[in-house]
């Protein structure tokens, strides 16, 4: 049963509230997966009584999906003016490396495999429409037909994400990755290589 908030809470900006709870647990499961992510401390994090979170999302799996379901929600807009297939990685890279704790949650989800299981269905429709639009662009002729859309779609997300889950090889590279231009550099770096998976004339 769900335990409904003290009045002054009932107060607040309900929207508001549930961002701030929304970008809490991104940080913190993020930081820590589900498993070890506390209520207690996404509450502490967003300034809000953690009552909330079972009163708007219904407890902590609620809130999970929330996050899930708040990023497709928005990415649309992510790669809104890009044109090109790199343009649309590159795009990807931005937001992963001004994003990271998103991507952190996801490499969390990979380490407790049973995770995923939160967010499967979500997860299948929106990679198998980003197979579909692969294939689509493959008979556009931005890859190359001896490409198999579903390894590249694989291999271009670990491309975008490769400076978030690998800074320690980014440093050892030369590359500084906290540096002002790194995110600007690496996405027009990964839309020129992505470029050169194009069908030849």
């Amino acid at each position: 049963m769900r335990r409904s908030p003290e009045p002054e809470q009932r107060q607040r900006d309900p929207e508001r509230s549930k961002q701030q709870l929304l970008d809490a647990a991104v940080v913190e499961f993020g930081a820590h997966g589900f498993s070890g992510a506390r209520v207690s401390e996404i509450a502490a994090r967003a300034g809000v009584n953690k009552q909330l979170i079972s009163y708007y999302f219904g407890g902590k799996e609620g809130l999970y999906r929330a996050v899930a379901d708040r990023w497709r929600a928005g990415e649309p807009e992510l790669a809104a003016d890009a044109e090109s297939l790199g343009e649309v990685v590159g795009a990807y890279a931005g937001a992963a490396i001004a994003q990271p704790d998103l991507l952190r949650l996801l490499v969390r989800e990979a380490v407790e495999r049973d995770t995923s299981n939160l967010d499967r269905e979500g997860q299948r429709a929106r990679f198998r429409a980003m197979v579909e639009d692969f294939k689509r662009r493959q008979d556009d002729g931005e890859l190359a037909a001896d490409l198999d859309p579903r390894h590249t779609a694989l291999a271009l997300f670990g491309l975008a994400a490769a400076p978030v889950v690998f800074p320690q090889i980014a440093m050892a590279l030369g590359l500084d990755v906290d540096g002002e231009e790194f995110a600007a550099e690496y996405a027009d770096q990964t839309a020129k290589l992505v470029s050169h998976l194009k069908k030849k004339s």
